[in-house]
């Protein structure tokens, strides 16, 4: 699986390290490193609400920094349970 956050302009204002650094954290923490890529991407014009994260090349998602956490659980959560 493979998260891309935005780090334009637009989303680096509304806190897109943060949302980052926080996929990064969590991915660490349950050592999902070869389960799950967090990357970096640029924008494209496509631009939403809050930060955005494109999963998997396909589907895209409007994060903030407070509901990070619960996108990666909801995302990864079948992952941390197979450990």
């Amino acid at each position: 699986m493979k998260f891309s956050v935005c780090v334009g302009s637009a989303c680096h204002v509304k806190g897109s390290y943060n949302v980052l650094l926080t996929l990064r954290q969590l991915v660490e923490e349950y050592s999902l490193h070869d389960q799950v890529e967090v990357a970096q991407m640029f924008c494209d014009g496509e631009c939403v609400e809050e930060v955005k994260v494109r999963i998997d090349d396909q589907e895209t998602v409007s994060l903030t920094g407070a509901g990070t956490r619960d996108f990666f659980f909801e995302k990864c959560g079948h992952l941390i349970e197979q450990q």
